[in-house]
Formats: structure tokens, C-alpha cells, sequence
């Protein structure tokens, strides 16, 4: 009776020589159990892909958050400069400076009914 359950334990063990040598991959347990185990290598593979890819659009939503940010100054600054630029003083001493034929008007504009 001893041999019969050493038999049966014998081919139930586990040592290092069946997990280096494939053994193990000879179980009824993992031959049984197989396309549950490849599904949870399908799954994994699939969220380290979805999260590696999370990642990348992170960063880039970063980077073009800096980007826009730095274009809304640059805008802001470009429409300072031409309120500036466009002022009625500006534009005077622009005129007188560049020797023009141009005058400001000492009249004022009127409205032309009919």
C-alpha cells in the first residue's frame, strides 16, 4: 500500500528538476488548465500595452499644453504691441517723423443724412 501512494505522490511533487527540465509543463494540471493560463498572458500583455500607451498620450497632452500655453502669450503680447502700435499718438508721431504729406484732421467728422 506504501508504494502504490508514493507512486502517486511521485508524480505530484514538485522539485527543481521538473520546473529546469519542462516537466512541469507535462502536468495534467497546466494541460488542463491551458487556455485559462494563456488568456491571463493575453490579458496582461494587453494592459501593460493599454497603460504604456496611456502613458505616451499623457505626455503628450503635456507637451501641448505647454505649446498652447505658450502661443496664448505670444498672442497676448503680439495684440499688446499692435494696440500700441495703433494708438492715435503712435500714429502721429509716426507721420511726423517719417516727413508724410499726411495731417490730422482739425475738423471734425460729420454725418451725412439724406
Amino acid at each position: 500500500m506504501q508504494e502504490k501512494s508514493d507512486k502517486k505522490n511521485a508524480g505530484k511533487e514538485f522539485s527543481f528538476m521538473k520546473i529546469f527540465g519542462g516537466d512541469i509543463f507535462a502536468t495534467e494540471f497546466l494541460k488542463r488548465q491551458a487556455k485559462l493560463l494563456v488568456l491571463i498572458v493575453v490579458l496582461t500583455i494587453f494592459y501593460i500595452s493599454n497603460r504604456y500607451s496611456c502613458q505616451q498620450e499623457l505626455i503628450r497632452i503635456d507637451q501641448l499644453k505647454t505649446i498652447l500655453t505658450d502661443t496664448k502669450y505670444n498672442a497676448l503680447t503680439r495684440s499688446s504691441e499692435l494696440m500700441e502700435k495703433s494708438r492715435q499718438s503712435k500714429i502721429e508721431e509716426y507721420i511726423s517723423t517719417q516727413e508724410s504729406d499726411l495731417q490730422t484732421a482739425t475738423t471734425p467728422p460729420f454725418l451725412i443724412k439724406e
